[in-house]
């Protein structure tokens, strides 16, 4: 059986995470009870690219957790990773499928769209992703998604649903409450100051109390 997206799912981005502090950071995210890592890195640097999505998938692998890479389906490829996470821009859930066979977790964006979330998953994917919910320094132009939104969709699509944009511990739990499966967090876990695994425990804990 494919391992479940649900949880705490980390956006582990290198425009918050540089260096020797993308591992120690993740490891203590995972230590707070983190269920899927997420690999998002926007540069053309493949040498490094390819080197810290290895140390990430190797870290996943120590707590058999999730690992996902966002938008590259090569490099998802060549490091092994559970996954892909695709957006609006990259290319369809169809070759992603092909290329990484009937087993890997494929991620799709559905924004505030709905209606997208069937043609995503007919053409490969098998979990949707809606967002933002809240202001984000990190998809500052996107539009919003309502909780009304997650609760249709809940209803209506059997497959996990994720949300992300803006997510953080004293925002999160009328997400929860409305059906998410797992919420896709990076500044409220890995922001300047955050203690990553304490807002790791934090955000897992919500889904003990529904």
């Amino acid at each position: 059986m494919k391992p479940s997206i649900s949880g705490v799912y980390a956006l582990a981005d290198t425009s918050l995470l540089q260096g020797a502090e993308l591992l120690a950071r993740v490891e203590a995210a995972l230590e707070g009870g983190v269920g899927v890592v997420q690999y998002r890195d926007k540069s053309t640097d493949t040498v490094r690219r390819q080197r810290e999505a290895h140390a990430l998938r190797t870290l996943c692998d120590i707590y058999r957790v999730v690992f996902i890479v966002n938008d590259d389906v090569e490099l998802a490829f060549a490091v092994g990773a559970d996954g892909v996470h695709l957006g609006r821009d990259d290319r369809s859930p169809g070759p992603a499928r092909a290329r990484l066979g009937p087993d890997a977790l494929i991620g799709a964006t559905c924004y505030n769209q709905p209606e997208l979330a069937p043609r995503a998953l007919g053409a490969g994917a098998d979990h949707v992703a809606f967002g933002r919910f809240f202001p984000s320094s990190t998809k500052p132009g996107e539009i919003y998604a309502s909780l009304d939104l997650l609760r249709t969709v809940r209803a209506t699509l059997a497959c996990p649903i994720v949300c992300i944009g803006g997510i953080r511990v004293d925002n999160a739990r009328p997400l929860v409450e409305a059906g998410a499966h797992a919420l896709a967090v990076g500044n409220a876990l890995f922001g300047p100051g955050v203690d990553s695994e304490a807002a790791a425990r934090a955000l897992a804990a919500l889904w003990q109390d529904i």
